[in-house]
Formats: C-alpha cells, sequence, structure tokens
C-alpha cells in the first residue's frame, strides 16, 4: 500500500507552526516539524527532522510577510518534501468550536462561515487560525482539510461547571464556561496511562503552563473543570492576558477612565498578565533571571494563582491522585515547577528536588501521596490523530457507498 502524509498547521498571531507524518501501516510517524514566527516584524523559518535543523531562512528586519505569504511559503515547502508522497489533509487547530463543533470536522465553506461568528470569543487566535484554511481553500481546493478544536475536550464538563449565574437564556444561547488548551489536554491523557495508571484512571491536575497558560481537572480521563472560561482570557495570568478579573473593574474601565470595547480589550489580551504587572516582560524567563521588584512581583502572582487554582479543582475532582505539568514553562522552568508543588504539599505533593532540577519525567518521591509529574505536549500528534481518524472513516464510508452503487 502506497505511504500517504498528513500535514499539521497551528496559526497563530505571529507565528504558524507545522508539522508533516507520514502514515505507514495505519502508523503516524513524524517526518518534519518546524515554523516560521516574527510574521510581521522579522520572519524566520526553521525545519527540523530527529530534532536537526535542516532547513532555515531569515527574510530580515523589517519585513513584514503577513499569513498569506508565510502559508504559501510552508505549502511550497511541504510540497517540496513530500517528493510525491500523496497527500491525505490538513488538520488545523482552531481555538474556538463553540456549541456546534464538539467534534474535529472536515471543512467547508458552511463549517468555515460558522466558525468565522466565533471570532469575538477568541480574538487573538481564531482569525489566525482560519486564516491558512482560506488560503488552501483558494489553491488546493480539493485538498481535504479538518479543524480540532480546542474547545472540544472539555464539552465533557458536568453542565453546572459550564454555567455562569446569568440569565438561562443567555446560557443557552452560548454564555458559558468552554475551556481552552484542550488538545493539550486530551494529549497528556492520552500519554498519562503510560506514566502513571493510577493517576491516568483516577483525578490529576494538568497545568499547560505557557504564554498561555490554563489549568484543567480531569478524572478518568475527562474533563471536569478548567480555569478557562468563555474566552481564552479568564483564569491565571499569562504572559500578556489578566485572567481572572472582577467584571466591576471593567464597568469602573468604561464609567470613569471612558474606555470603549476596544480599548478595554487591547488592556486585558496585550497589556497585562505577567507583562503589565512587572512592566518588564512577557517572558518567564527573563522575569525568573531579572532582579527588578516588578519582575518578582509578576511571578510571584502567577505561583499565588496557580495555588488558587489547585485548591478549587482539587475540590471540584473531590481529591487528587496526580498533577503534571506541561506547555514552555511546566516543562521548562525548575523554579516554577518546585514553588507550586511546595505550595500544593498539603494536598499530598511530596516534590523530590534532584529530580525537578534532574528533569526527570516523575519529580515527586517515591512515597509521595500525590504523584507529579512533567510531561511535553504535542498538540500537532493531537491533531495528526484526529485527522487521520476523520478523513479514514470518510473514505471508507464513500468506498461502500460506491460498491454498493
Amino acid at each position: 500500500m502506497p505511504r500517504e502524509a498528513i500535514g499539521i498547521l497551528n496559526s497563530g498571531s505571529s507565528s504558524i507552526k507545522f508539522a508533516l507524518f507520514v502514515i505507514q501501516a495505519d502508523q503516524l510517524h513524524p517526518t518534519i516539524n518546524g515554523q516560521i514566527d516574527g510574521i510581521y516584524t522579522e520572519p524566520r523559518f526553521i525545519a527540523k527532522a530527529d530534532g536537526k535543523v535542516r532547513t532555515e531562512k531569515s527574510w530580515g528586519s523589517g519585513v513584514k510577510l503577513d499569513h498569506q505569504r508565510a502559508t504559501e511559503y510552508l505549502l511550497a515547502y511541504v510540497r517540496q518534501e513530500l517528493a510525491g508522497t500523496p497527500l491525505l489533509g490538513v488538520g488545523h487547530r482552531v481555538v474556538h468550536g463553540g456549541l456546534m463543533f464538539k467534534h474535529p470536522v472536515r471543512v467547508d465553506w458552511s463549517v468555515l462561515h460558522a466558525l468565522e461568528k466565533l471570532i469575538p470569543l477568541a480574538p487573538l487566535h481564531q482569525p489566525y487560525n482560519l486564516a491558512p484554511i482560506y488560503l488552501a481553500f483558494e489553491r488546493v481546493p480539493d485538498l481535504p482539510q479538518v479543524a480540532c478544536f480546542d474547545t472540544e475536550f472539555h464539552s465533557t464538563a458536568p453542565e453546572i461547571a459550564q454555567m455562569f449565574a446569568l440569565p438561562a437564556e443567555l446560557h443557552n444561547e452560548g454564555l458559558r464556561r468552554y475551556g481552552f488548551h484542550g488538545l493539550s489536554y486530551e494529549y497528556i491523557s492520552s500519554m498519562l496511562p503510560k506514566y502513571d495508571p493510577r493517576a491516568a484512571h483516577g483525578r490529576c491536575i494538568v497545568l499547560h503552563l505557557g504564554n498561555g497558560a490554563s489549568m484543567c481537572a480531569i478524572d478518568a480521563g475527562k474533563s471536569v473543570a478548567s480555569t478557562m472560561g468563555f474566552t481564552a482570557v479568564d483564569g491565571l495570568p499569562m504572559g500578556t492576558r489578566c485572567g481572572a478579573i472582577d467584571p466591576g473593574v471593567l464597568l469602573y474601565l468604561m464609567k470613569e477612565r471612558g474606555m470603549n470595547a476596544r480599548a478595554i480589550e487591547k488592556l486585558l489580551y496585550n497589556e497585562s498578565g505577567l507583562l503589565g504587572v512587572s512592566g518588564l516582560s512577557s517572558d518567564m524567563r527573563t522575569l525568573l533571571k531579572s532582579e527588578e521588584p516588578g519582575a518578582k512581583l509578576a511571578v510571584d502572582l502567577f505561583v499565588y494563582r496557580i495555588k488558587r487554582e489547585l485548591g478549587s479543582l482539587a475540590a471540584a475532582l473531590g481529591g487528587l491522585d496526580g498533577v503534571i505539568f506541561t506547555g514552555g514553562i511546566g516543562e521548562n522552568s525548575v523554579e516554577i515547577r518546585e514553588r507550586v508543588c511546595l505550595d500544593a504539599a498539603w494536598l499530598g505533593v511530596e516534590l523530590d528536588s534532584s529530580r525537578n532540577v534532574e528533569r526527570e519525567p516523575r519529580i515527586s518521591t517515591a512515597q509521595s501521596r500525590v504523584a507529579a509529574w512533567v510531561i511535553p505536549t504535542n498538540e500537532e500528534l493531537m491533531i495528526a490523530r484526529h485527522t487521520q481518524r476523520l478523513l479514514t472513516a470518510i473514505n471508507a464510508n464513500k468506498s461502500d457507498v460506491e460498491t454498493a452503487a
């Protein structure tokens, strides 16, 4: 049987990540991955195979590549790398699926228009998630495209966990807690049985800590509650997003400061979080190295909010068997993991400092009542799995219909 390939695009506001998987004996094998970042400032492309740099390109400072030209470059590069291997389809990360999309879906124009309507719920992400889909429709209209949603994993949460205390008609219209980073949580849940079967079949809290940060309570592989809500600005303080905030603050800003919706959106999404508190940087690495008081305060607030949410999510689960760190900060920051685990001692987490420093997968002691783990996430592989499963099923059904005819 000839090999086929699946391409993955994960498009953000200033970068587009990509990955290429080859299907052999129904198994997905990663071949190349990389990204174009600094799309609007200093575009740079890098592609890796087996962890080694395969191709690099820089457009220079001050060049604005935009999403269309960046996607065109990636599509040409992928076509070259395929070298005749047929492309089964392309899978995309789409942050918000709303009430309508609770499973991966093959995208057509009607699906794309429905996803457009969700842009106000994820203004930092949704427009950029959809941009490569538009371009692929125009350039390769017969290429199957699959949208995989960050909100999907959280659709298993109890209805009461999805509710705000607002009039019922608003809840029914879709004003509810959706939760995000679902593809990351789904991947971690799929991998956890290999590390800790007890936690995988029990109650755990996964901390996806990066420039965007959230936490999720998971019971036997199913989402129960998440720190993010209606939008991806809720919950923990993030790189530039404020996290949870009293709605009264927004009313005050409107009434007393005369701020309109656009100004408030910019404040909450782009000028707050670690950057706003520190006045220095949105990058946790920079803050941890800095001796500035504002940097220390921002880190302290980040850790404090995690401590608060740990208690809340443990309560939602009714107990705790495991804590898992993932994401850029979660996977790489020894100090943040240490502080979080020490704060969680009352929950039964006993940190093994040497294992944490040595970056072992398990960073809790053997006798710790609640195990603590570091598991790298892989959203691209999760998207590839969904894309392969959906397109294989669609093609099988098509074959059955043709055979019956």
